[in-house]
């Protein structure tokens, strides 16, 4: 934890601020740098068939997780911290027929209301750096895979003693910034939880493009409906110098967008 910033403000504001109007118009349907692109890969990388048991960590509104049973064939659940989230996403499934193989519960990422084994792959999408307390966000994703499961992370790394004032404090923590760390040590945090990492990627123009549209979206915007994103809480005075020094933070190596994927070995 940063000094000064409380582990439940910090829980409460990601909640709030990842199930508002705000973020669904800034990002799209998917919450993260890369979209469903990066989803579809990071399936993929783990593996992902038919009749696995798929967990989402901070599942949002659905999208990662839906996309799983729709296309990969998975039975899946999601967890997610915000009571808005879980209900939208619970009612997606059930408009597009997968309310018998998808289901979502209101839950804390470090103390996950699912059985122990629960899962053949658990994901995390842009998330895990958002966890005030991530040893035990990556022991309960150990805890609910089975042996010879595996985990998929999606998430910003930073080198957070680089980071310029812009992007610290409670707005860059819900941000997915102030909190997030360096690749090498998201892999020792793995490890740490008893996975083995199988493979790393970077994959930085994710980051760069998502930059660009949350910069053209807020231009748009306060061209056409400037009154209503201020009343959802947006100042175009602060918006612009954070996405400028986000993008110099991306070109200096400071920001990155990462992929991992580890094993918890067969006991």
């Amino acid at each position: 934890m940063s000094a000064g910033l409380d582990a439940a403000a910090v829980k409460a504001c990601c909640a709030a601020g990842y199930s508002s109007d705000l973020v669904s118009l800034l990002l799209g349907d998917s919450y993260h740098p890369g979209g469903l692109t990066l989803t579809r890969q990071l399936f993929d990388r783990v593996g992902l068939r038919a009749g696995q048991r798929l967990v989402d960590v901070a599942s949002g509104r659905g999208t990662s997780t839906l996309l799983a049973a729709q296309e990969y064939g998975a039975r899946v659940e999601g967890v997610d911290l915000s009571a808005g989230n879980v209900a939208l996403a619970s009612g997606a499934a059930a408009a597009a027929g997968l309310a018998d193989r998808a289901e979502f519960h209101l839950g804390d990422a470090e103390d996950v209301p699912l059985p122990d084994g629960c899962a053949d792959v658990v994901i995390c999408e842009c998330a895990l750096c958002t966890f005030p307390d991530k040893r035990t966000a990556l022991a309960e994703m150990a805890r609910l895979v089975v042996p010879g499961g595996r985990v998929g992370i999606t998430d910003v790394a930073a080198d957070r003693d680089r980071l310029p004032d812009e992007l610290t404090g409670l707005t860059a923590w819900i941000a997915c910034v102030a909190d997030a760390r360096p690749l090498a040590e998201y892999a020792d945090l793995a490890a740490e939880a008893g996975f083995r990492v199988l493979t790393t990627e970077r994959h930085t123009n994710a980051l760069s493009r998502m930059i660009d549209q949350i910069e053209a979206r807020l231009e748009l915007f306060r061209m056409t409906a400037k009154p209503r994103l201020e009343a959802l809480g947006i100042d175009f005075a602060k918006a612009g110098p954070v996405l400028e020094a986000a993008r110099r933070a991306v070109d200096d190596g400071t920001l990155d967008y990462v992929l991992m994927v580890a094993e918890k070995p067969c006991e």
